[in-house]
Order: C-alpha cells, then structure tokens, then sequence
C-alpha cells in the first residue's frame, strides 16, 4: 500500500498540474503556494497583507521597509519636513516602468491621488492627506491637513502607478472589489519593480519573471515565481512533502511538525504582528442577520461581554491553534509602538456570567444571530469561527455561520454598507508599526469625509476615543501620548467594543535550499529570496 506520503503527492500532482519536481531542473524558479489568492493585480484595490505584499514585486511605493522593517528609500531618494504640514520628496532618477516608459512626478501625483479616490481600499492612509503636487520632474511635494509624523511611513504601502499605461487602459480609478468590479488593472500590470506579470490565471496560478531593467541592485538570484492558489490544507502540504512547491505561506498548524520533521523542509515560525478579533454591529438599530426585531442587541454591553465571556481562548489555542496563538484583550500586538502590557488584561472565561448578562440585558433564552468568516485568510479561520459558534451556543445563542473565500467575504462586510452583524477580522499596522494605525481605521467613528474608521466595520463611536485618537497622531511627548494610549485601550476593554481573540503565529514552510526573510509583519519579499 503507498504511503500517506505517497497518496498525498499524487493527490497534488493531479489537482495542481504540477510537473514533478527534478533536481538540475531551472532551481531558480521559485514555486510557491497559498490557500488563496491575491484577487487582484490592482495595487490600490484591497488594504490586505498578502495582496499589497504581492503586487508589490510588480510595483513599488516611494519608501519601503527593508530586512529589519526599517523605512529606506524607494522611488524616493530622500524626503524632508518643509513645513510641519508640508514635505518634500526627491525622485529616483533613471527609473522606467515595465514597458518602458520614465517614471516622474506625475506619475506619482496621479497614483496618490488614485490611491486617496474612489474605489480605492486604501483611503483610510490618508486621514491626514490635503494634497500632492508637481514641483519638477523629479521632486513632488506633499501638504497634510496637520502635522502627521508617520505620514512618510504611510507611504510605504502606496503603490506608484504609471499615469499614461493607466489611462491607456482605462484604469485611472481602481476597481472597487467590494463591488465585485474589474477594469484593465486587475489582470494586467505595469509597474517599477523587480518583477513583471508574465500571466495571470485568477483563483489558480500567477507567473512573474525578472525585471531586467531594475534601478536595484538583485539580492534575489531568482529567474521566475510561480504562485499557486491551493485552497485544500492537505494538498498544499502533499505538493510541498512531494517537491512541486517550495514555499507554503499558508501552513496547517497540524502539519507543522510533520514539516519541521521531513529532510529537505524547515519551518520558519515566529510571532506574527496581527491581531485576529471578531467584531459586532453597533451601527443599525436592527441587525441585519437575526431573528431579534426592533432592536440591536449589540447596541447594549452587557450583550458584547456576554459574547466575550463566552468564548474559550485557550481552548481555541490549545485545540483549533495547536498552541500556535497568544491570547490577548487588545487590537495590538506586543513588539508594536503602543502596545502596554499592563492593560493587557483579558476578562477571565464564564458561560454562567455570560448568561446572566443575557437575561439581564433581556434575552434569558438568547438569540439568532449570522456571523460571517473567510476561509482562507488567517490560520484556522473557519475552525475559529466553528468552535467559537458552538461555545456561544452553550449560552443560548444560535449563530449561523457563513465562512466563504476572502474573494467574497471582504466584499461582503467592506462594502459600502458593512452588510454583516457579527464577523472575524485581522489586522496589523504595517504601514506604521504604530497603535495610531489601529484606533484610527479600525475603532474611531466611521466618517468617509476625514477618511477616518474606514475599516470600522461594526460602527462602534466613542467621543472621547476619538478625541484621544486625534490627539495621538500629532503628540509628540511620549509620556502624555502613552497616557492617551493607555486611556484610549482601557475605553475600549470598558465597552467591549470589539473581541480580541489571539496574536496569530507566523509559520512558513520552505524547502531546505530555500532562503527567504520572514518579518513579523508576514510581509514576504522575494526580491530578498535565494534558492541555493
């Protein structure tokens, strides 16, 4: 009888395509997999991890991060506080895009702009934005509504576009995901990069080939990436154990030992900066998905704390995590500017409480309530959202859960409308390392005016948060910010505004030959990949 080994590979090489792996063949060509995909080639299109740490192989922002996560410069070469609301930046010369054409000044001009405008998921890095002009061909100048001192950092995750191929194409707006829309920059790229998009085949494969005319110097010694889309846990490991992948950026917490064990693979494994958390609508005055009528349930607090003191951490982290998790009562990681470990503090697990504050708050036999998920986005999401269903049903609650591809579900609950009562998200402030970059997109008043709260999903406002979070952005005092900071989490543990669940583990599996940094952000870059 084959091994298990064995079936799986087959398994792998049937579903994926794959050629089998042979030694001397082009070991230059990293083959990796994920179980999902990048969904668009926009790089405006979506504020999600995997697809701006994709896309950005094919483009490039003015400012990067480097091995160590320090910001170092880009397509800029310098920049320079004019002003406390006006900053200049210097242009890399000698740049060209993918099809030739020079990189200047408008072409940055015109992709902040498009980042900053409609269809854009990027619009809530721009709270502090006024405008970008032209100075010369090679500087640009940024003014901001006040002074933001992470405005450079912000950067760091905006694309530049090249405004002629845009326009060409009819792409000057990005296509709006959550309206399920496309244009000529979701399947097609032209950027600065150190990769070019040879083809795309979405949901199923992306093939990106060397940039010959880089600006860089390569630290990669790359020819080509193939990226699979492989949803099944079993087969993405099956092609990885049988040679037809050589990196896994998505790996089941089950398999990790079973990896770290086989010759020829190694894990590379470190605690991730994003904080998984389930949300509620507090927005409408009747919930969307449940049989409660009249009224919103979330709206009350007693509800929200029932919630969280009903759901299990540690056994999500001992039975659904494999131990891969930590447990935490705040939107942000430890390691990250704000994070206090003081406040920290998780109320402790109680079904009998949580009953209790149901009967009190007026539901003694619970409720009805959807939930949505993604089923490819974090470690075990839909396990979480699983096992948190059946501890939220020892309390009487009934959740129906939808858990669908990230594709859809972020269409669903970032839409216009938030179209969700109860919900799971992750987030990490990679632009800036900073908590300013959780309060403000995730947790102060929704208002599409000052761009701020974009990502608000559940509509939670507190006057005073905001205030604190205003206040954060511009103090430069560290003992008066800290101070602010702290008030503004113990507001937010006060009110259960949201439910942190755990920081997630970072693990990636490689082949033994492979060589590839792995920042806490999750952020891959591959211009950094040595296959040896």
């Amino acid at each position: 009888m084959a091994s298990a080994s064995t079936r799986w590979a087959r398994t792998a090489l049937l579903i994926l395509g794959l050629a089998a792996f042979v030694p001397g063949a082009d070991a230059r060509t990293l083959r990796f997999g994920n179980d999902g995909d990048a969904n668009s080639m926009d790089p405006h299109s979506r504020n999600e991890t995997f697809l701006l740490a994709f896309t950005h192989h094919i483009y490039e922002p003015l400012v990067r991060r480097n091995r160590a996560l320090q910001l170092e410069g880009a397509l800029a070469t310098s920049w320079r506080q004019v002003e406390p609301t006006r900053i200049r930046i210097q242009l890399r010369p000698n740049v060209v895009f993918h099809d030739g054409t020079p990189f200047d000044a408008d072409d940055v001009v015109f992709s902040i702009e498009r980042a900053a405008g409609p269809g854009s998921n990027l619009q809530g890095h721009f709270a502090s934005f006024q405008q970008v002009a032209k100075v010369d061909p090679l500087t640009v100048e940024f003014v901001t509504k006040y002074p933001d001192p992470v405005f450079v950092d912000k950067l760091s995750q905006i694309a530049i576009m090249s405004k002629a191929w845009s326009e060409k194409h009819g792409a000057q707006r990005s296509a709006d995901l959550t309206k399920r829309e496309e244009n000529y920059a979701t399947r097609n790229a032209n950027g600065t990069g150190p990769f070019m998009l040879k083809s795309r085949e979405p949901d199923v494969k992306t093939v990106l080939v060397v940039n010959p005319k880089w600006w860089d110097k390569p630290e990669h010694n790359l020819t080509e990436i193939e990226f699979s889309v492989v949803a099944n846990d079993a087969t993405r490991v099956a092609a990885l154990l049988s040679g037809n992948l050589d990196f896994v950026y998505t790996v089941p917490p089950q398999d990790v030992a079973r990896i770290a064990q086989t010759p020829g693979l190694k894990i590379l494994q470190g605690p991730e900066l994003r904080i998984v958390y389930f949300g509620f609508d507090q927005a409408r005055d009747e919930l969307l998905e449940s049989n409660v009528k009249g009224k919103n349930p979330f709206k009350d607090v007693r509800v929200r704390r029932a919630f969280f003191q009903a759901i299990d951490v540690e056994a999500i982290r001992n039975r659904v995590m494999r131990g891969q998790s930590t447990p935490t009562a705040l939107m942000i990681a430890p390691g990250l500017n704000g994070y206090m470990k003081e406040v920290d503090r998780r109320p402790p697990y109680d079904p009998e409480a949580a009953r209790r504050l149901l009967a009190e708050a007026g539901y003694p036999n619970g409720f009805e309530v959807g939930m949505d998920c993604p089923n490819d986005r974090y470690i075990n999401d839909e396990q979480i959202c699983q096992a948190s269903v059946a501890m939220l049903a020892r309390i009487g609650v009934k959740v129906n859960l939808n858990a669908q591809t990230r594709a859809k579900y972020f269409a669903k609950i970032l839409g216009p409308q938030f179209n969700t009562s109860f919900y799971m998200l992750g987030w990490t402030p990679g632009a800036t390392y900073d908590v300013h970059n959780v309060f403000e997109p995730l947790m102060q008043t929704r208002n599409a005016a000052t761009r701020k709260g974009a990502f608000n999903v559940g509509g939670w406002s507190n006057k005073r948060f905001d205030e604190l979070t205003d206040l954060i952005e511009q103090e430069t005092d560290k003992t008066k910010r800290d101070a602010m900071i702290a008030e503004a989490h113990r507001i937010h543990i006060d009110d259960v505004s949201h439910i942190p669940l755990h920081q997630q583990a970072l693990v990636w599996a490689v082949r033994a030959n492979v060589e590839i940094p792995q920042p806490a952000d999750n952020w891959f870059a591959l211009r950094y990949a040595q296959i040896k």
